[in-house]
């Protein structure tokens, strides 16, 4: 179908033939993944929208799309407003939207393999408050429209070996059937892509930019497991690695296995599978216990092997971020590049470390306005050439086989003005009072999300994005349970208790609509901290990232004497750890960026 208002109207004649007035899509699939397969990217193809979170409703008379503040901007770019009403989450909910928009007495349709069971009793409460009702759909009617929609991906798994994993797939089931044996259970169902790679050590090409396998599990209280997988994605190493006591079924029949646990205590964790897999243990009169999924924790917390595999990814990654770094300040600043050809050259010095494996996320390359956008996505129609008097914002990370990576830099285009210095620094002081923290075993992220904030506010100013994020090893970049944020900073969700092992960004921002956007972010890692006396265990963080801030960006007067040690400190090391990995011209460059404050 030729324009996204063709498919709107596809969409709304196959709801009328199934007698619906309307229906929830949402981006995921149905393993409640932030990044799908192409198959499973249904949002975009309805509406045109590209951002990695989003949701939609389509009844007969109306539409309407639901983002979060980070895509507030790039909705507004990519949906038409004549087709599609722009809703902005958490302000309202599509529970909240449906409860004044939905018909009286009407049927609203949604994909049990799409959704949360806890969405479906919020949605379903709100409906019924207009007389309206929520229909689980058997087939989902964008599939029915979607004429030349993508296959699931049949690329192969592959083993994460026992080396750069730190324990074996065998010493990990063992741990999920003890938890089991505790919980006086009899199984455990994984249905998140990235817990099943790291609980049986094993990786795939399913979901770009990550790598995960569409897959589901079984683990039993006796440590055997149902693996459900195509059986056209396993060769014999992949067969020999999970042994005798995974077994191997077909993906398609994970749904038919539920139904076979009748009787059965079985644990579900509720935020990661979706309302159909409670549907069909309900009908099997299995047992459910609602527990979060027992890898979410331990996949979290990284050991020794993994910590050591992301140090170096990290400092290989570093030397290709320098090398790009570089190029834009010797090459892109002298005219004649824009966001296109840049992210292809940064993605060009990471293919050169011959370990790349892939990109951890789309580059958001950024220009000027663009790069206010948080979340941008540069395409041909909204290419920005990198000129002098403007601010190039760079997000970008890689996917090694020994570790996930995630950088965000922002660099001046000639002379900054005073404002951006003032911002930028802001910005950075927030990063460092971060990097900086100690805090005492029982912090959550979110007590120390105002950390990152607090020279912001003191402006009057704030960003509308989390200050940090989980991240995997060799899995998703974005990770939980762990996060930076809070209700202070318009987001939620950090309200686990760091750990030693864990894996985050430290990523504040500041955006000024239609002229520039600016962001540091570095990934840390939780440690144990020291202190003589101290009455309570501490952590702090330690940095992971390495590559240089540009310091022509930083208003001096604005830093502290403390704040000046840090960077130059942070400095210190790059030029140590990169500058003998990279080319003698950047090593001289490196050597100048790096130098200590005046």
């Amino acid at each position: 179908m030729s324009t996204y208002a063709d498919r709107l109207a596809a969409l709304r004649d196959e709801l009328a033939r199934r007698r619906l007035d309307g229906f929830v899509v949402p981006l995921t699939d149905e393993h409640m993944s932030e990044y799908v397969g192409a198959y499973a990217q249904r949002l975009a193809w309805l509406t045109g929208f590209e951002g990695s979170a989003g949701s939609a409703v389509v009844l007969s008379g109306e539409a309407a799309i639901f983002v979060d503040g980070r895509y507030t901007l790039q909705v507004r770019e990519q949906v038409s407003a004549d087709q599609w009403s722009y809703q902005s989450l958490p302000d309202t909910s599509i529970a909240a939207w449906l409860k004044v928009h939905a018909p009286q007495g009407g049927r609203i349709g949604y994909d049990p393999w799409l959704h949360t069971r806890g969405w479906v009793t919020a949605a379903a409460k709100a409906l019924a408050a207009r007389g309206a009702e929520l229909v689980a759909v058997e087939t989902n009617p964008i599939d029915a429209v979607w004429i030349d929609q993508p296959q699931p991906s049949d690329a192969r798994l592959v083993v994460q070996s026992d080396a750069l994993a730190g324990r074996s797939a065998a010493a990990k089931r063992q741990d999920i059937a003890d938890w089991l044996t505790g919980e006086r259970a009899d199984a455990v169902v994984l249905s998140a892509l990235d817990s099943i790679a790291w609980a049986f050590n094993v990786r795939g090409q399913d979901v770009s930019r990550t790598p995960v396998a569409l897959a589901y599990a079984l683990v039993r209280a006796d440590a055997t497991a149902d693996l459900f997988v195509d059986p056209g994605k396993i060769d014999e190493a992949v067969a020999a690695h999970l042994g005798n006591a995974v077994r191997l079924q077909p993906r398609a029949a994970f749904a038919g296995a539920l139904e076979g646990l009748a009787g059965q205590t079985v644990m579900v964790d509720p935020d990661r599978a979706v309302a159909a897999i409670f549907e069909r243990l309900a009908q099997a009169d299995a047992s459910i216990v609602e527990a979060r999924d027992p890898v979410v924790l331990p996949k979290a917390i990284k050991n020794e092997a993994e910590i050591a595999g992301t140090t170096a990814a990290h400092v290989r990654d570093g030397a290709a971020v320098t090398r790009f770094l570089h190029w834009v300040d010797t090459v892109a600043a002298a005219g004649g590049q824009d966001e296109l050809t840049a992210a292809v050259q940064l993605e060009a010095f990471r293919a050169e470390t011959g370990a790349l494996k892939d990109l951890s996320f789309d580059t958001i390359s950024g220009s000027g306005p663009n790069g206010a956008v948080v979340h941008y996505r540069v395409s041909e129609k909204t290419v920005r050439p990198i000129e002098p008097g403007t601010l190039y914002l760079v997000d970008s990370g890689g996917q090694y086989v020994d570790g996930t990576t995630d950088i965000t830099r922002t660099v001046a285009i000639g002379a900054p003005t005073p404002e951006m210095k003032d911002r930028f620094t802001r910005v950075l002081k927030g990063h460092v009072a971060l990097a900086r923290a100690v805090f005492p075993q029982g912090t959550r992220g979110g007590q120390l999300d105002t950390l990152a904030r607090q020279f912001l506010w003191e402006a009057g100013l704030d960003y509308a994005h989390g200050t940090g994020h989980g991240v995997g090893a060799y899995l998703g970049v974005h990770e939980g349970p762990q996060r930076i944020a809070s209700p202070a900073g318009g987001q939620s969700g950090g309200d686990e208790p760091l750990r030693p092992g864990m894996i985050l960004s430290n990523e504040p921002g500041y955006y000024k609509t239609g002229a520039y956007g600016i962001r540091i972010e570095n990934l840390v890692l939780v440690v144990p901290h020291e202190v003589a006396g101290a009455e309570k265990p501490l952590m702090c963080f330690h940095t992971l990232t390495l590559a240089p801030i540009d310091r022509r960006l930083i208003d001096l007067a604005l830093l502290s004497a403390e704040e000046r040690r840090w960077l130059d400190a942070y400095h210190a090391r790059v030029a140590a750890e990169i500058g003998p990995l990279v080319p003698a011209e950047v090593r001289e460059w490196l050597a100048q960026t790096t130098a200590p404050l005046a």
